[in-house]
């Protein structure tokens, strides 16, 4: 790790209290939560079957954006574009994690993990638009599917 990530990672660390053991009870916490929803969880259960490397990678990418760690090396768009999901889920989606986070993380952390959600939410949709040909102006979110 470099000396520069280093330091990030110490500073976002010291700022809102955010460590790797935060991150997996935030990640095991919203996951137990959302694999019941009843809008969520279908969508998981579809492609889940083996929760625990699953929960791992999360708690990676977590980890990758909160405090810059470097330890996901994944292509998260590339797993999210084929899903059958809307504006509905990813309201849901943030809904539940912004929840969970709230109840389970200090202030900080909570804020920190709401806003980097936000913004992962806010890719995700723009990308699953555009595989669908769909382009997505400020402010527009995906259509909700044909039931």
């Amino acid at each position: 790790m470099s000396e520069r990530r280093r330091d990030i990672r110490a500073q976002l660390a010291e700022s809102t209290g955010i460590d790797e053991a935060m991150v997996e009870r935030l990640v095991r916490a919203f996951y137990a939560k959302a694999r019941v929803d009843p809008l969520l969880g279908p969508v998981f259960a579809a492609r889940i079957r083996d929760w625990e490397p699953h929960l791992k990678t999360i708690c990676d990418f977590w980890t990758s954006i909160a405090l810059m760690s470097g330890a996901y090396h994944g292509q998260p768009m590339s797993k999210h574009l084929d899903l059958e999901i809307d504006a509905r889920h990813f309201d849901r989606w943030l809904a539940l994690w912004e929840t969970t986070a709230r109840q389970t993380c200090p202030a900080p952390a909570a804020d920190r993990f709401v806003a980097l959600a936000r913004r992962v939410g806010e890719s995700l949709e723009l990308g699953i638009a555009g595989r669908r040909g769909i382009l997505l102006l400020k402010g527009e979110r995906l259509p909700r599917l044909a039931s």
